[in-house]
C-alpha cells in the first residue's frame, strides 16, 4: 500500500537518483481447496518492466549465483519498480535478489542499505533502523544509508535526529542531498518559508529533470504545510510535468481533494495502477460526487485486508489505509481512531496525526484530542492542516 505523506517513500526516489549519480513480507505457501480457487488478485502494473538479471532463473537461485555488484544493480531495479507501481511483489525480489547476504553482519554495506530501504518500504522500519544503525558503524561514509535513517527518524517524529543524519550526509560529500534532507526536516518543524527558499534555490540549480521532479515535490508538500495552496499545487504540478510519479501523483489526489476537486483528483490519477491508495482515493473522489461506483472499489479493498490477513501478514502495517478508509469510506470515525491511534504507534508523519487528530474530532472524544495533542507538541511538527484541525478542537 502506497500512502500519502510518506516521507520515507519519497526519499526512496532519492536513493535511486543518488544511485545513479554514484508487501511481500513473508512467503507463505497456501494450497487450493479446488482447482477454480482464486488465492490472490495480483495488482495491476501500467509501466513497463525491464528484464531482470538471471531472467531465466528464480529470483532466490539469482542471488546464490550472482555477484554482489550484480544484486546491488538487481535490487535496486526491483526496488525502484516496487516504489514507482505500488506493486508489492517486487519488494518481495528484491529481498529474494538480496538473500545471500540478508541479516549477514559482514554483508558489503551497499547490500546492508539496500536491506533496509526494503525493510523500510514493507513498513518494517524497526528492523531498517537495527539493519542501518549496523551498516553504518561499519562504513560512516554511506551518503544513502544516512539519507535512508534521516528519512526513519523523520517517520518516526525524531527531527533532531533526522537533523544529524542529514550533517552525515554532506560529510559523506553529498551537499545537494545533505541540503534538500535538511530542509525538508526544518519544513517539519515550522520553517517552511525558509525551505521553500532553499528548495528553489536547489532546484534552478539542477539540470536533471529527474532530481528536478523530486525537489518540487519536496516543494510542493512544504508549502502545503505553510498553507500556500496555489504554490503547492503549482509545485506538485510541475513536478509531474518533469516525471510521473506514483507517490506525486497520490499526493496531488490528495492536494485536490482536499479543496473539494473530486473530477481532478480522479483525473491526477487516471494512469496510476491500482493500489490500495489509489483505489482509496479514486473511491472517495467518487462517493463525494455522489457516483456509485465508489462502492465496487469499497468492496475490492475489503477483499485486499482479506487477502493479506489468508496470507498471514498483518494489514495494521497498513493501518493509515486502513483508518482513512474507515473515517472517509465507511463514516465510521469511532473505528478510524482506534486504527490511526494504534498506526501513530508505527509511524508518526503528518498525515498519521493528521488522521487521528480529523477522527477524534468527528466523535467529539475531547481526552483523546488533549492526548494526541500534547503528544505532537512533543514531536515539534508544525503543519497549517493539523493547527487547523487543533483551533476547531480548542474552540
Amino acid at each position: 500500500m502506497n500512502s500519502r505523506f510518506s516521507i520515507s517513500l519519497r526519499w526512496l526516489l532519492a536513493f535511486s537518483l543518488l544511485s545513479t549519480g554514484l508487501n511481500a513480507v513473508a512467503v507463505s505457501l497456501l494450497t487450493p481447496g479446488r482447482d477454480d480457487e482464486v488465492l490472490e488478485v495480483l495488482p495491476g502494473i501500467t509501466q513497463a518492466r525491464p528484464a531482470r538479471v538471471n531472467a531465466g532463473s528464480t529470483a532466490a537461485a539469482a542471488s546464490k549465483k550472482i555477484s554482489p555488484a550484480a544484486a546491488v544493480l538487481q535490487a535496486r531495479q526491483d526496488i525502484t519498480i516496487a516504489r514507482q507501481t505500488g506493486d508489492t511483489r517486487y519488494w518481495g525480489r528484491a529481498q529474494a535478489v538480496l538473500g545471500a547476504w540478508w541479516d549477514k553482519p559482514d554483508a558489503p554495506t551497499e547490500l546492508a542499505v539496500l536491506q533496509a530501504t526494503v525493510q523500510q518500504g514493507r513498513h518494517e522500519f524497526d528492523a531498517s533502523r537495527k539493519t542501518l544503525t549496523a551498516a553504518l558503524v561499519r562504513a560512516p561514509d554511506s551518503a544513502q544509508g544516512w539519507l535512508n535513517l534521516a528519512a526513519l527518524e523523520r517517520l518516526s517524529g525524531r527531527y533532531p535526529d533526522a537533523l544529524k543524519a542529514c550533517d552525515s550526509v554532506a560529510l559523506a560529500g553529498q551537499g545537494l542531498h545533505a541540503q534538500a534532507c535538511r530542509l525538508e526536516t526544518e519544513s517539519l518543524q515550522g520553517r517552511q518559508s525558509e525551505a521553500a527558499t532553499g528548495l528553489q534555490a536547489l532546484i534552478d540549480r539542477s539540470l536533471d529533470s529527474g532530481q528536478r521532479s523530486w525537489l518540487l515535490g519536496l516543494l510542493a508538500e512544504s508549502q502545503e504545510r505553510a498553507g500556500s495552496l496555489p504554490a503547492a499545487g503549482r509545485a506538485f504540478e510541475n513536478s509531474l510535468a518533469l516525471e510521473s510519479d506514483l507517490y506525486t501523483s497520490i499526493a496531488l489526489s490528495d492536494f485536490l481533494l482536499r479543496g473539494g476537486n473530486n473530477q481532478k483528483a480522479l483525473t491526477a490519477l487516471e494512469k496510476a495502477p491500482e493500489t490500495d491508495a489509489v483505489l482509496l482515493r479514486r473511491a472517495t473522489a467518487y462517493k463525494r460526487m455522489g457516483d456509485e461506483r465508489w462502492k465496487a472499489i469499497r468492496s475490492l479493498l475489503t477483499e485486499r485486508v482479506a487477502e493479506l490477513v489468508r496470507r498471514g501478514d498483518d494489514p495494521y502495517l497498513h493501518g493509515r489505509e486502513l483508518a482513512l478508509t474507515a473515517l472517509w469510506l465507511d463514516d465510521d470515525a469511532a473505528s478510524a481512531l482506534k486504527i490511526a491511534t494504534k498506526n501513530l504507534q508505527l509511524q508518526k508523519e503528518p498525515i498519521d496525526w493528521w488522521i487521528a487528530l480529523a477522527s477524534a474530532a468527528q466523535t467529539k472524544d475531547s481526552a483523546a484530542q488533549n492526548a494526541l495533542s500534547a503528544q505532537l507538541r512533543a514531536t515539534g511538527l508544525k503543519d497549517n492542516r493539523i493547527t487547523g484541525l487543533l483551533s476547531k478542537a480548542a474552540s
